[in-house]
């Protein structure tokens, strides 16, 4: 409990007045007598009102409050909480509420002000935002409360535990069924290229239209049908995607909000949402990780909650990746022949055992080497150089994009596709490139 702003006025009121009328005696000033008797008697009356509404304000009720939050919250996203406060006050009383938001959290409109009416029940908004992944417990709530005659403030700690989630950026995944598929990827900045022959799976017989080419006509239909007859296509189904996803320190570089690690998941669960649609497997495979973790891969839109459930709360660690210990785990798991995606930041100390372990995983697998860039790179090569600090800076990112390069082209010698991309643009490039296989027939 604390003084409030209307009680240090009326003190500092009354101390005014002392030290003025002290003054004016010391100045043999004519001060009436009793002057001093009314300002300690005002000084009395003050603190015998304090006592009292002190009183009073420690027999107030707590007010009861209650926190409505979605069990499921998105990194980056902005959500609504909502507190809902009931009370027994018999006057109007205005409180503040301030809700112990846990780290990893921020929040805007906090603290709050709210009015409470006699038989009323008070509802009030803050908006929250995941700054990281995992499984968040809310704790306390705490209010201010006014005393009776405003004289007080009583700050009081309310137990209101709650828990939640924080997943990765899925929000975007499901706004896009509300949408065309093909529109949708547009928007994300997915291209697709338009398909190459006819080697696809067959879907279906239908009547032949302009623009089909001759080879679609099925001349057996035809004759039965007296009609021409077209054969449909559609993506070959049934393939499998496995992601490999580097958990190591490599991982841990972050040019913004998001860690490189956060952007690969949102990458990684973009394409899972693309594949599972286009009827294919997706699975999980992860390395140095604290607990590495393994979904064989499975079917169907469902598993996009499996695999939500399972790495929401995985983190980046200060572990070096071993390419070849999490090689020898994916080849004794994964039998049949799939697309392993391997997320990953490459550097040049990388160079012998990556290229070793994606040799062993080429022989059995059709691999692709997705390479997180960071974005400071390309600003630091782009900006101007004037002084020699600066010179230095560009030479060493220079000489460091080399290596990157260099062991790109190592790989791409090997038959291995390797991606480089900014974490942001990740997402949008898996799935142009898996569209690309799927269109050409090469999953």
């Amino acid at each position: 409990m604390k003084p409030s702003r209307l009680m240090l006025v009326w003190l500092l009121i009354l101390l005014a007045c002392g030290i003025v009328s002290g003054t004016l005696r010391v100045l043999e000033f004519a001060v009436p007598a009793n002057l001093a008797a009314i300002n300690w008697g005002l000084l009395l009356a003050l603190l015998v009102l304090a006592i009292l509404d002190a009183v009073r304000l420690k027999r107030l009720p707590s007010p009861r409050l209650q926190r409505q939050i979605s069990g499921s919250l998105a990194l980056g996203r902005w959500s609504e909480v909502r507190l809902e406060v009931e009370h027994d006050f018999a006057q109007p009383l205005n409180i503040q509420i301030f809700d112990h938001v846990p780290d990893g959290l921020s929040f805007e409109n906090l603290p709050l002000t709210v009015e409470l009416q006699p038989g009323q029940h008070s509802r009030i908004d803050y908006r929250l935002r995941p700054l990281k992944r995992g499984h968040l417990r809310f704790e306390h709530c705490e209010i201010s409360l006014p005393s009776p005659m405003g004289l007080w403030s009583d700050k009081r700690l309310l137990d209101l535990p709650d828990t939640t989630r924080v997943y990765p950026d899925f929000a975007r995944l499901y706004e896009g069924q509300l949408l065309a598929v093909d529109n949708w990827l547009s928007q994300l900045g997915v291209r697709q290229k338009q398909r190459r022959g006819l080697g696809l799976e067959f879907h279906q017989l239908r009547e032949f239209r302009e623009g089909d080419s001759l080879r679609q006509i099925d001349w057996k239909a035809t004759a039965r049908q007296r009609t021409p007859i077209a054969r449909e296509y559609q993506d070959e189904r049934d393939q499998q995607i496995i992601f490999m996803l580097d958990c190591g320190r490599h991982m841990r570089s972050q040019d913004d909000e998001l860690s490189h690690f956060d952007h690969a998941l949102n990458a990684c669960l973009l394409l899972s949402y693309v594949a599972l649609r286009q009827g294919d497997a997706v699975g999980l495979s992860t390395f140095a990780s604290e607990q590495p973790r393994y979904l064989a891969p499975v079917k169907g839109t469902s598993h996009l909650n499996t695999l939500l459930n399972s790495v929401y709360d995985l983190n980046s660690t200060q572990r070096s990746a071993d390419y070849q210990a999490a090689a020898t785990q994916l080849l004794v798991r994964q039998k049949r022949r799939a697309l392993v995606v391997l997320v990953t930041n490459l550097r040049d100390e990388d160079d012998d055992e990556l290229l070793s372990a994606v040799n062993r995983l080429s022989q059995q697998h059709q691999v692709l080497v997705a390479s997180l860039r960071e974005d400071v790179l390309d600003t630091l090569r782009q900006s101007p150089v004037q002084t020699l600090p600066e010179a230095l800076t560009y030479c060493r990112t220079v000489d460091y994009l080399n290596a990157r390069a260099e062991l790109h082209e190592r790989l791409n010698a090997h038959g291995v596709l390797v991606m480089d991309a900014r974490p942001g643009e990740l997402g949008p490039a898996l799935v142009t490139e898996y569209l690309s296989w799927k269109r050409a027939g090469k999953l």
